[in-house]
């Protein structure tokens, strides 16, 4: 289906004020100086698994992978005979996928520094160039809908995304339920569906967890990244009542904190693991939109 010529989606203009009160996206340098520290397994497998499970990609189809990161749906693509132009706009992350390509032996990646924000065209990326774009857990842009047409216009055949459905994933809502403050939904997912609709498309949604097993070198490191979650997320709570909630928080960190059996070992980003953990990982929910381009 090609999108229709519908005017602006007034879902759109929510997701803008939205995001003005949210945190400003990351920059190119900020990911950057994060590739550094990434390592082979960039990503949770089983969220990759679920992802090109769900996302139903042809043998041999072409993909866009926007967004890609350090590759962790880029690499088993390619590795599986797809071509894949995998852009992102951070050129560290491009080149960590560079080398985790090589020592892999995996070819067919065109790797392209590229922002959501940038002429397409102008990088070779044509509409309906590519038989199947992704966009995975990677559109953190002021513009939604311009995003999703943009997707949508080069793909030949499907699209797809994850966005939040739930709290952010710098978000434990246990702990902030702890704390007494308010849920922090994200649900960015509702928005997109909704601008996708207004334009004749039908999505289908599934929904995939992802768990995020931090660990702590002391208990006062992992009070002080909770400490910092609750003052973020009561910027506007009188002096008292944020000295109310980080009590509340420290008796449920304290309870939650136990040590951990596998401290030394590497995680799955290939990074040691801290002495202390929660007894059970946060957990984030993914939606996972796709249509027909």
């Amino acid at each position: 289906m090609t999108q229709s010529p519908s005017p602006s989606s007034p879902w759109n203009d929510a997701w803008k004020e939205r995001q003005k009160l949210r945190r400003a996206p990351d920059d190119a340098a900020f990911w950057d100086e994060r590739s550094k520290t990434f390592a082979t397994k960039d990503a949770p497998s089983p969220y990759v698994d679920r992802f090109l499970e769900l996302a139903a990609i042809r043998p041999g189809e072409s993909v866009l992978d926007m967004g890609c990161g350090t590759g962790a749906l880029a690499l088993p693509l390619a590795a599986a005979g797809h071509p894949v132009t995998a852009a992102d706009f951070s050129a560290g992350m491009l080149g960590v996928m560079d080398d985790l390509a090589a020592e892999r032996g995996v070819t067919g990646i065109e790797a392209l520094q590229m922002s959501w924000e940038d002429d397409w065209a102008a990088h070779g990326v044509d509409p309906r160039s590519r038989d199947v774009c992704l966009a995975s857990r990677s559109i953190a842009t002021s513009d939604l809908e311009e995003s999703l047409l943009k997707l949508t216009a080069v793909a030949r055949r499907r699209v797809c995304v994850t966005l939040t459905a739930d709290a952010s994933p710098r978000v434990d809502s246990r702990a902030l339920r702890a704390a007494g403050l308010p849920h922090q939904a994200g649900e960015d997912f509702q928005f997109a569906f909704n601008i996708l609709v207004d334009h004749g498309l039908r999505p289908e949604v599934a929904y995939i967890s992802s768990e995020r097993d931090a660990t702590y070198a002391t208990p006062q490191e992992a009070h002080d990244d909770y400490a910092a979650m609750v003052r973020r997320a009561s910027a506007v709570a009188s002096d008292a009542d944020v000295t109310a909630a980080l009590t509340r928080l420290r008796s449920w960190l304290d309870d939650q904190l136990i040590p951990n059996e596998r401290a030394g070992q590497l995680d799955r980003k290939g990074v040691p693991e801290g002495a202390w953990r929660l007894r059970e990982p946060r957990v984030t929910t993914w939606a996972f939109l796709a249509w027909d381009a």
